[in-house]
């Protein structure tokens, strides 16, 4: 009969001696037994870095005035001598806490022009203004005008646009609000404090009388 069985039965026994022998096995990092049971591996992971707090996320407010541009100005909804009307739709924004305690946030902007009585189809631009502001203090503002074109045979225009990496400091995360407004020029308002908003995502529907463009 072959010896080699009572080899590596004499084998086993040995490092089982040897385990038995150590000192008292010690439930600390580092220790390889220890690290196989508690992480999987032979190894200690690399640890997380602790959740950051949720962002606050204020709803975005349109001022008034802000909603609705009739051009030429002046004209009336239904004034013959109107030839477009841009009005904002749904907004919508969404906040992330960053590493360093700022936020950043993006929102969304769905609105469209309407053709009047003395309008045609066409191309016609959106001015659209974002802002930030806290305590009354812009903290970052961006104007752009959204090209929309109305197609020959309809009588509107839709537009979409996302501005993104808006960042309102560490210092003012726990106050600040988020405005949109057609125009070029932010809203000029007394400060107020807002309160916390429950999510950092949201869409809302806009429903503000127009003012001239």
């Amino acid at each position: 009969m072959s010896k080699h069985p009572c080899r590596l039965a004499l084998r086993l026994m040995t490092v089982l001696s040897a385990v038995l022998a150590a000192p008292a096995a010690r439930a600390e990092d580092g220790n390889v037994f220890t690290n196989i049971f508690k992480y999987g591996g032979t190894s200690v992971p690399p640890s997380q870095p602790a959740p950051l707090e949720e962002a606050y996320c204020p709803t975005v407010d349109v001022p008034d005035g802000g909603a609705a541009l009739r051009n030429p100005p002046g004209a009336t909804g239904t004034a013959a001598s109107l030839r477009s009307q841009t009005t904002l739709g749904r907004l919508a924004r969404e906040c992330t806490r960053l590493q360093d305690g700022a936020i950043r946030v993006k929102v969304g902007i769905e609105g469209h022009v309407l053709l009047g009585p003395a309008g045609a189809p066409g191309r016609f631009d959106a001015p659209l203004t974002i802002t930030l502001k806290s305590s009354g203090k812009v903290l970052v503002s961006r104007s752009r005008r959204v090209p929309v074109t109305v197609p020959p045979g309809a009588a509107q225009g839709l537009f979409s646009v996302v501005e993104d990496d808006l960042v309102v400091p560490a210092a003012a995360t726990g106050n600040y609000d988020i405005e949109v407004r057609l125009g070029g020029t932010p809203h000029q308002a007394p400060a107020r404090r807002k309160p916390a908003a429950p999510t950092a995502t949201s869409e809302a529907p806009v429903a503000v009388p127009a003012t001239e463009e």
